[in-house]
């Protein structure tokens, strides 16, 4: 069977894609996508997606064009994907920290323990996210850069509130928090799975490092 002939749920012989039941996809749909993403992710960190044909992509995830397609829309749509599954991990683990009953340096300890966890989890992921935001445009870009503002003024704001409460020294939270920011991102190009470190021990060092820099 070539992929051009595999049984894809709500795909016509056409490759015109109708969703199952109208608008509303069906569970197993959203997880043939995200599998898509998955499997996309690995390509594009190794050819970069201006380097990644559409017949690769296809190839990769086993699909038709005009399955691949019924699936993501276009090219840059899988890309914004791709980011958007960073980001979701991201914004989950800041939440968990903004709730919780904490100090700022417990909090910003916690925050580099949750971003260093998404990065060693999504290395793929990850290596798309910093290199091929700027392949995004429209809608795309805009979301993209309200979702890392987003994360960033999390940072900014623990930081901000350590200052107020005497935690941290009268330290620029902006700048403090960018820091922060390549202190942990940074990572990505070394961080292995199996390596010396894990990404918890990593975070707890590098909570120390910082914290001990910036507190009173």
């Amino acid at each position: 069977m070539s992929a051009g002939d595999q049984d894809v749920e709500g795909v016509p012989q056409s490759g015109k894609a109708v969703a199952p039941g109208g608008p509303e996809r069906s569970e197993r749909w959203r997880r043939r996508r995200e599998e898509i993403v998955d499997t996309s992710a690995k390509v594009f960190a190794v050819h970069g997606f201006h380097g990644t044909s559409t017949t690769e992509l296809c190839e990769a995830n086993g699909l038709g064009k005009g399955a691949l397609y019924y699936y993501i829309g276009s090219k840059e749509e899988l890309l914004a994907a791709i980011h958007d599954r960073v980001m979701d991990e991201v914004m989950v683990g800041a939440a968990r920290v903004v709730e919780a009953d904490a100090t700022p340096p417990e909090q910003l300890a916690a925050l580099g323990r949750e971003l260093l966890d998404v990065i060693a989890r999504y290395p793929d992921h990850v290596w798309v996210f910093l290199h091929e935001f700027p392949a995004l445009t429209g809608q795309n870009a805009v979301q993209f850069r309200a979702r890392r503002h987003e994360y960033e003024h999390v940072v900014e704001s623990v930081i901000a509130a350590g200052v107020r409460s005497g935690h941290f020294r009268d330290v620029d939270p902006r700048l403090t928090s960018r820091a922060w920011l390549g202190m942990h991102n940074y990572t990505y190009l070394w961080l292995k799975p199996g390596g010396a470190l894990s990404a918890e021990q990593v975070a707890e060092r590098f909570a120390d490092l910082f914290i001990e820099g910036v507190s009173r």
